[in-house]
């Protein structure tokens, strides 16, 4: 199976996201690739929660979700949708940072919602609250597909080894690690904790990767690490994106 890591540089305008998606999709079907996988938030990162609630939608009515179904049936080829930011009916109003993985013939072949939130201090000027506008999901997924048990994670995820043993138990062969880790933990930490995972679980790691800097239209906007990874149960790297955006192959 060859494997495409799509590695994102995003907005936070979904609208202008979609297209170059799409073509780096349609670069990975050409490089021969049945199993692609997109970043976390594909559609978009925002630090504005209003702009987030007047850009997102729900799962039903998501035009990135629909046009990624049809891309992938269109190929016929397996499609991690890393994650999208989701409008839900909570209450409170908070968003779901759900990961989709899509059949060859466009169903959606497993959901999952990222269960750990990603609330961190990072410097005295960086201070990251995801639960604030994303509500936690509660519940591990394994997904069936012909070439192998799919383990779905999202980016924070990765520091809960307990989740991945729980995935691991339950059958998985492949993690996703879907991400937009952050540009000063990345350098420290994403390398190390994603061979961690592989080497414990004894699955293949893919962790496709939002890179570089992500520009808001209130002027504001974030830096992520990128290095896309594709690790062995061994714990050796099999693919590694770098700092530019691309897609970048492995053979599993």
């Amino acid at each position: 199976m060859r494997a495409a890591l799509i590695q994102l540089t995003v907005s936070d305008d979904p609208a202008a996201n979609l297209p170059v998606t799409l073509e780096y999709i349609r670069q990975a079907v050409a490089g021969g690739a049945g199993f692609v996988l997109t970043p976390e938030l594909t559609n978009g990162l925002s630090s504005s929660r209003a702009h987030q609630r007047s850009v997102f939608r729900h799962e039903e009515d998501d035009a990135t979700l629909a046009a990624l179904r049809a891309e992938a049936k269109a190929h016929g080829i397996w499609l991690l949708v890393g994650s999208l930011g989701l409008l839900t009916h909570d209450a409170d109003g908070r968003f779901a940072n759900r990961s989709f993985l899509i059949a060859p013939d466009g169903s959606v072949a497993g959901r999952y919602d990222k269960i750990h939130m990603f609330d961190v201090n990072v410097s005295a000027t960086e201070v990251y609250r995801e639960s604030d506008g994303y509500r936690p999901g509660a519940t591990a997924v394994v997904a069936e597909t012909p070439f192998a048990r799919i383990g779905m994670t999202v980016c924070y995820d990765v520091r809960f080894p307990a989740l991945y043993r729980r995935l691991a138990q339950g059958g998985a062969q492949i993690i996703t690690v879907p991400a937009a880790f952050n540009h000063i933990t990345g350098a420290a930490h994403w390398e190390t904790l994603l061979r961690a995972r592989a080497i414990e679980t004894g699955c293949f790691v893919l962790a496709p990767a939002q890179t570089g800097f992500h520009p808001e239209a209130n002027g504001k906007g974030r830096k992520t690490h990128g290095q896309s990874l594709a690790i062995a149960p061994w714990g050796e790297i099999l693919a590694d994106a770098g700092t530019e955006p691309g897609v970048t192959y492995a053979d599993l």
